[in-house]
């Protein structure tokens, strides 16, 4: 079934445009309201946001929107997504609801529902939304003396930092070690800076002057640059950038050289399976993992377990085969032993567990292998048609596995939110995967040009 309201995570777009406005975010809030109105204690919502200037206008339209069905409001201001998810929990919440556009620029923004259990929503669920959503609400609005109230819970972060803390080994602390931390003038600002701190880390901060518009914004995990510098200029050990809600993070070493998240994950498994810690000796992983992961995964006796693009992925292919870690080559990491869903803190502070414990500098612990040469390359299609249906799209792809043959892979897959299919080829020779990668993307394109000559 078509989505109206919801993508691929939540409900995202331009603010004050589109799905984006006040009155989609109230109506949202009644139709989750609804939804999740069971048993009968009183009901109650955690709602928390990035630091984006839209969030002022969506957080009191959402509020009002949840009350009006009679459910308590829980605001946390602003928190990381995975603070929103550990909060729901931990408070007992019906749901909860994260306002934020993630690693987007500050004029766009979205909302991330999460169930009581901390975990995102079921496709099935959201479906159930967006038909509460177009079916009105007179019948539903309680009488005004059963009206839900709203308070803001103070001391969220504080909760927050000591949830993180003590995800870090008892017996470990930071002391001696200078870390980068870029917190993308996003959610972590006041939270991520202080758990290092706290655990005895001399923390170079950047990204921790959030002014409603500058999330994001040339800083944080989508712009490593600021963070790689950083680390040089002040012989730092380690940096360390967040993105806007802090859901995701990438790494650099000593040197200022980048590495990305399945180089982290390769570090996070092989520490894990060296204390007989990781579950199902496996970790889950999106098909835009790199080869090289899966080979060294499978070198030491570790399974890969591939999932389709997205973090929700992940976390059911690691809840269905029981496992406690996955992520994603963008850098979202999911340690299921501490959180539902990505947190890129305390991603950050397995890494720093494993740099104190072996003592070794990052471009030792987290190199662990050869990544193979990989070609991304999008193309735009005629909404409507399906050129992947095609015997001449379908003959090119064929041709480009049969060129890779078992040394690399082709994976194609369209776009959830736009018209354009994504072409990637990865091998272990470079020229050879750019020829297949352009040759598919020549085919693709010659097709449009055949239906609009």
């Amino acid at each position: 079934m078509a989505r109206k309201y919801f993508g691929t995570d939540g409900i995202r777009g331009k603010a004050n445009e589109g799905n984006m406005t006040a009155e989609v975010a109230m109506r949202v809030g009644m139709a989750a309201a609804k939804h999740f109105l069971r048993g009968d204690h009183q009901h109650r919502v955690v709602i928390g946001k990035d630091t984006r200037l839209s969030g002022y206008m969506l957080e009191p339209a959402l509020t009002a929107g949840f009350i009006s069905l009679g459910m308590d409001v829980i605001m946390v201001g602003p928190m990381p997504t995975p603070a929103v998810a550990m909060l729901t929990r931990s408070l007992r919440a019906d749901l909860g609801v994260m306002i934020s556009a993630s690693h987007n620029p500050f004029f766009d923004n979205g909302l991330k529902l999460f169930g009581p259990d901390g975990n995102k929503l079921s496709d099935e669920i959201e479906l159930e939304i967006e038909r509460r959503m177009d079916n009105g609400y007179a019948d539903n609005l309680v009488p005004s003396e059963k009206l839900g109230r709203a308070q803001r819970l103070h001391n969220a972060v504080g909760r927050y930092i000591e949830f993180a803390k003590n995800t870090f080994p008892k017996n470990q602390r930071l002391d001696g070690l200078k870390i980068v931390l870029d917190c993308a003038n996003g959610a972590a600002y006041r939270s991520a800076p202080s758990v290092l701190w706290e655990l005895g880390a001399e923390v170079v901060a950047l990204g921790v002057e959030p002014n409603g518009k500058n999330i994001n914004d040339k800083c944080g995990s989508t712009h490593p640059e600021l963070m790689c510098e950083n680390v040089v200029l002040h012989g730092a050990d380690i940096g360390i950038a967040l993105d806007g809600d802090a859901d995701r993070l990438i790494v650099c070493d000593e040197h200022g050289q980048i590495i990305d998240g399945d180089q982290l994950m390769a570090t996070v498994a092989t520490h894990l399976k060296d204390i007989g810690e990781l579950r199902g000796n496996a970790l889950a992983a999106t098909v835009m993992s790199n080869l090289g992961l899966e080979k060294y995964l499978e070198s030491i006796g570790i399974e890969l377990v591939r999932t389709q693009v997205g973090d929700r992925y992940v976390v059911a292919a690691m809840r269905e085969k029981g496992l406690n870690l996955g992520g994603e080559q963008s850098g979202h990491i999911v340690l299921s032993d501490y959180a539902t869903t990505g947190d890129g803190l305390i991603a950050a502070l397995q890494i720093l567990s494993v740099l104190v414990s072996t003592g070794k500098p990052v471009s030792d612990i987290c190199n662990l292998y050869t990544a193979y040469p990989q070609l991304l390359k999008n193309t735009r299609y005629m909404a409507g048609t399906d050129p992947l249906m095609q015997k001449s799209v379908i003959a090119a792809i064929e041709a480009g596995e049969a060129r890779l043959k078992d040394t690399g892979r082709v994976l194609i897959r369209k776009s959830g939110t736009e018209p354009v299919i994504r072409v990637m080829a990865e091998g272990q020779d470079e020229t050879l995967i750019t020829a297949v990668v352009d040759d598919i993307i020549a085919s693709i394109e010659e097709l449009q040009l055949k239906k609009t000559g």
